[in-house]
């Protein structure tokens, strides 16, 4: 048993695991007589990740545990892996690319601790991004936070009690979003602002392509927002044909305007689309019931050193 465990999803980040690794260290030997231990999850990286990982543990034996998983899975399932094997009583998870200051770790778990809560975030104060990337990124979180019914405010740097981490840690599913099975368990959350470090790396790992796949399966896996919209949706369109149809009757017998193929085509037509996305929709959901019958995995381990 630990006083902390580290949990660092790694994905091509050979630059900066050395400095991170070396900032932990600085920054641990100010807790006097606390045990940590150090969690690195590699993603399915490409680059020289895990040699330098092995470098990493050879030089620090006792400390680090080094767990590479079969594929990438996405930072929120590597870090759902980092999780089940941490054994500390509190648990922080921090990224890679050494944007997140390992220095800032003592206010956390001062805010933990005085306040008593059970998680407490590291905020940026300020985006050292694009502004694109910026917009995006706001975009993105205020959408999830509205549609899960959750604060926006969030990141991956956050101190977690072990007690939170073990209810966590039943769920199963091949999608895991760690926040949101957090906030089911506890809302005694707290914030600490900081100032982010720019980023070492040229560019996110998350592409366009992977923040829209995360956004979809979120808001599949976490809400019912789609099943709301076709019901909504449905009402809305219906009441809107209804009064259509109204007024074509009207126009009929009032104008003799004659009720005509091209109205009546896109009245199918447009009728028939709104079936199909409700249909698609549905067919969103079935499959991700399939993955979850079928007993698919968040992740799968090729290979760990402890």
């Amino acid at each position: 048993m630990y006083d902390f465990s580290v949990v660092i999803p790694v994905f091509n980040s050979s630059v900066t695991l050395e400095p991170l690794m070396a900032s932990f260290k600085k920054t641990f030997a100010e807790f006097k007589d606390k045990s940590v231990e150090y969690i690195f999850v590699d993603d399915g990286s490409f680059d020289n990740s895990w040699e330098i990982l092995e470098k990493i543990k050879e030089n620090n034996p006792e400390s680090v545990t080094l767990v590479k998983l079969n594929k990438n899975y996405g930072q929120s399932n590597s870090t759902f892996c980092g999780l089940e094997l941490a054994k500390g009583e509190f648990i922080i998870t921090i990224d890679d690319d050494l944007q997140q200051p390992p220095a800032e770790i003592k206010r956390l778990f001062h805010t933990l601790e005085t306040g008593n809560y059970d998680i407490v975030y590291g905020v940026s104060n300020k985006k050292h991004q694009s502004s694109f990337r910026n917009l995006s990124s706001k975009f993105a979180r205020n959408a999830v936070a509205r549609f899960i019914e959750r604060p926006s405010e969030i990141t991956s740097f956050r101190i977690i009690r072990k007690k939170v981490v073990e209810q966590v840690l039943v769920h199963k599913s091949n999608f895991i979003f760690v926040d949101e099975l957090i906030w089911w368990y506890t809302d005694s959350i707290s914030y600490v602002g900081m100032e982010f470090n720019k980023r070492k790396q040229s560019k996110s790992g998350y592409s366009p392509g992977k923040l829209w796949r995360f956004f979809v399966n979120l808001i599949i896996f976490y809400t019912n927002f789609p099943l709301k919209l076709m019901i909504y949706g449905g009402l809305f369109f219906s009441f809107i044909f209804f009064i259509t149809i109204i007024g074509l009757i009207i126009a009929k017998f009032l104008n003799n305007t004659p009720l005509g193929y091209s109205s009546i085509m896109i009245s199918i037509m447009f009728g028939t689309s709104i079936i199909l996305l409700s249909l698609g929709i549905i067919g969103e959901y079935i499959s991700r019931l399939y993955s979850f019958q079928n007993r698919k995995p968040p992740f799968i381990i090729k290979e760990i050193k402890k």
